[in-house]
């Protein structure tokens, strides 16, 4: 059974539609980066499944639950981190993690345990003493963390997890978030692309609330570049070596500059065609010198341009 299933989503509002009829499943155990320009949907839905916003139409079940009728059943079963996480800043961190976990029904039993299983995990061991309004941004994004898993949830929905943060303090939420995986299924909304293509292995894209793509992040970039991409530097007389790659198999376009005595190109040709090793073998016949020989990869920054209008939006 999928842990989220969304069948014909929709949500207006006076004015504008933030949804419109969206359909995707989350399998368990899955990490999948839900992205998508500001103003796409991207929060409205999360909020949505996670229980804080009705939907307008449309069927939503988390772990065979109906969002609209056992809304308060499935908070049990859902971690939600907000892009601005809301923490008391008079409390101290262990406090805090207790207080959260009465709220959501942790039995009393079980909270010493994962209150100090949740400080380990967000690297809080050093400072559950101290009090949130003190703490640095990043600190203070692992109690929003910590906070979102100590009752243990199936699903975590993270939007902007590192927002804010500085590079190193990135990498460590980054790397705990790849950690959970497994244990827990993860919709991860965020802007930062590379860390989607480091973490997910599955991405959505929602472009003016509706989903325009759904795939891994390499069958996305293969689908949108619709061609692979060869560079080569070769020594030797332009003319021969264009006319000689372009009669190559599987080659459909070369263009190319002088750089010196190197001839430059850039090759494309149809998928599943390894042009580096036809080009390579037509150098070595032809007795040209080859100093550099490598694909160009296409980015998800790449497909997300290209899926989506880029233009200004506000928030949805």
């Amino acid at each position: 059974m999928d842990i989220i299933d969304v069948k014909n989503l929709t949500k207006r509002y006076p004015g504008r539609t933030a949804v419109s009829d969206i359909s995707f499943r989350v399998a368990p155990g899955e990490i999948v980066g839900f992205l998508g320009p500001n103003g796409a949907g991207k929060t409205t839905t999360m909020r949505i499944l996670s229980g804080f916003l009705p939907a307008t139409g449309g069927d939503v079940n988390i772990g065979g639950r109906d969002v609209s009728k056992q809304s308060l059943e499935i908070r049990r079963h859902i971690g939600y981190l907000p892009e601005s996480c809301p923490l008391y800043p008079e409390m101290r961190v262990s406090e805090y993690l207790g207080y959260r976990a009465r709220l959501k029904g942790l039995p009393r039993s079980r909270r010493k345990e994962r209150i100090r299983t949740v400080l380990e995990m967000c690297g809080l061991v050093d400072v559950r003493r101290r009090v949130i309004g003190h703490l640095s941004k990043g600190y203070r994004q692992r109690v929003g963390l910590a906070d979102a898993l100590v009752h243990d949830p199936e699903l975590l929905i993270l939007d902007e997890p590192t927002i804010g943060l500085d590079p190193n303090q990135i990498r460590e939420i980054r790397n705990l978030i790849r950690d959970l995986s497994g244990k827990h299924t993860i919709l991860l909304s965020t802007h930062i692309l590379p860390e989607v293509e480091a973490i997910c292995e599955r991405v959505l894209i929602l472009d003016k609330g509706k989903i325009v793509a759904s795939d891994t992040p390499e069958n996305l970039a293969g689908i949108v570049s619709g061609s692979i991409r060869v560079v080569a530097e070769i020594k030797g007389l332009q003319s021969e070596i264009v006319n000689t790659v372009k009669a190559l198999p599987g080659v459909n376009n070369v263009s190319d500059r002088l750089e010196g005595a190197w001839v430059k190109l850039e090759v494309s040709g149809k998928l599943g065609t390894d042009l580096r090793q036809n080009i390579f073998q037509t150098v070595v016949e032809n007795k040209w010198t080859l100093r550099e020989l490598r694909t160009i990869s296409t980015t998800l920054e790449d497909v997300f341009g290209a899926l989506t209008s880029g233009h200004n939006r506000s928030r949805g």
